[in-house]
Parts: structure tokens; sequence; C-alpha cells
């Protein structure tokens, strides 16, 4: 979902099985971007396509795209009938293809986010719109200290130089759009507690979504490490044991000039 050279790292599986919220509060994006039965969308980061489907059911034609092969054969295998491409967003050739461009927690992960920007302004007809949520300024914070405490601690620091997220203030990014040619129309900046799961929540979220800042280190120590950042957390995000991850996020639309 980032480089080309990063190992594809996602599992599909526990994604669907655990991680459910990401599609669930995705709907309120499809809301925002109000699809069109004789329109064309390009879905980014489509992870199993779920949000996919949903638009799909609106439109005359939509595509789905993520780098990751693992997720995209499992959209194929969950819809059939609708395409899906293993598509590196920082590397796409679409030129003028798409009325809008829509993508929900995704481009956190995408970098350069400035390439990203380009191909989504090309991929994009004349007067076009980008609809977009993603991680925010200050997202995850919690949960980010307590890995780099705990890495830290146990002599993995340097592991700390492969964090693959990018959370940019609203200021930032949206000065981003205007200078890769967008006219910024709607942009918003927000705190969204988000519950995880039963009470291995923050275990498994660990598991799916930060699992890079844990290479290299054997299954054991990695196991150790994760439950010390577990507990380290619950004081804070353990709430009559529900897990609430500290989720802050930006959520913009963009129209291309």
């Amino acid at each position: 979902m980032v480089e080309k050279s990063k190992v594809d790292s996602w599992n599909p599986s526990l994604y669907d099985a655990k991680h459910s919220f990401v599609s669930k509060f995705g709907q309120s994006i499809i809301e925002l971007l109000k699809p069109s039965k004789d329109e064309r969308i390009l879905d980014i980061g489509c992870g199993t396509g779920d949000l996919t489907n949903r638009i799909a059911t609106q439109t005359a034609y939509t595509l789905g795209i993520d780098f990751s092969e693992r997720m995209i054969t499992q959209a194929k295998q969950k819809y059939p009938n609708i395409p899906f491409q293993v598509c590196d967003a920082t590397n796409m050739n679409f030129s003028d293809e798409f009325d809008a461009v829509f993508s929900n927690a995704a481009l956190h992960w995408i970098k350069p986010p400035h390439k990203a920007l380009t191909c989504i302004h090309s991929s994009l007809k004349t007067g076009g719109r980008f609809v977009a949520e993603f991680g925010g300024k200050g997202n995850v914070q919690l949960i980010i200290a307590s890995i780099e405490k705990q890495l830290t601690e146990h002599g993995f620091a340097d592991n700390l130089h492969d964090n693959p997220w990018f959370f940019p203030s609203l200021g930032e990014y949206t000065s981003m759009m205007e200078l890769y040619g967008f006219r910024v129309v709607f942009a918003q900046h927000f705190d969204r507690p988000t519950p995880l799961v039963n009470d291995e929540g923050m275990t498994s979220w660990l598991m799916m979504f930060a699992n890079c800042f844990f290479k290299g280190i054997n299954d054991s120590l990695k196991q150790e490490i994760i439950t010390k950042v577990v507990e380290d957390l619950s004081p804070v995000l353990c709430k009559d044991g529900v897990w609430i991850a500290d989720y802050k996020r930006l959520r913009v639309v963009g129209i291309k000039m």
C-alpha cells in the first residue's frame, strides 16, 4: 500500500474479522461522495472491497485499487462482479477517466503524499471531485507513544524509523491539495474515538496495523513487547472492558481545477 519495495504484510482475513469498523465508519464518507448512477468512480486503498461494493451499487462503473495483492485477491473473491486491481497510488497512469476519486482510511499509508495527489488529480476529469478521509495530526498518538517507549526500552529504537504513517494537519494537507491543482471545498479535522473488537482489540490492532514496527524481532520478544504496550495503554484506552483507539481524522473534498 505504500511503496513497491515494501513487503505485503496485510492479512485480509484478520482485517475482515476484527477490523470491520474501517468500512462501517466509511459509510458516512460515501454519503459525502454522493455517487450517482452515470458516474465512473475510483476507490483508492479499497482493502477487501466492502465500500467499493456499496459505491458500485450506485454508479455506472467503480474500480477498486489497493497496493496489497492479498487484499485485492480477497476483494475479488467477495465481489467477483466488481473490477479490482493491484495498483500503487503514487504510480497510477489514469488520465481524465473518473468523475470522482474516493478514499477511506488509506491515504495516511501512502507516501510520498504529493505523488498520490498528482496521480489523483490526473485521474480525474476537469471538475471531478476528490473525497477522502484518513488519519490526521495526532491520530493514534497515545498508541504510537507507547510503541516508541517499549521499543526503546527493549533496544529496538531504530525500528521507529519504519513508521509507515503520514498524519498531516488540516492546513498542511489542504495547502498541498491546492498546490497540486485542487480547489478545496470542504475540510475537517476531528476526534473519532473508535471502539475495537472484544477484549483482544488492542492486541489485534497492533498485529494488523503496527506490525511493521516489530520487523526483525523474534516472535517471543515481539509478543512480550506487544503485551507491554497493551498493559501500558489499558488504563487510558480501555473503558469498561472496551478498547477505544484514539483516532483523529481528516476529511476533505477537493474539485479538480
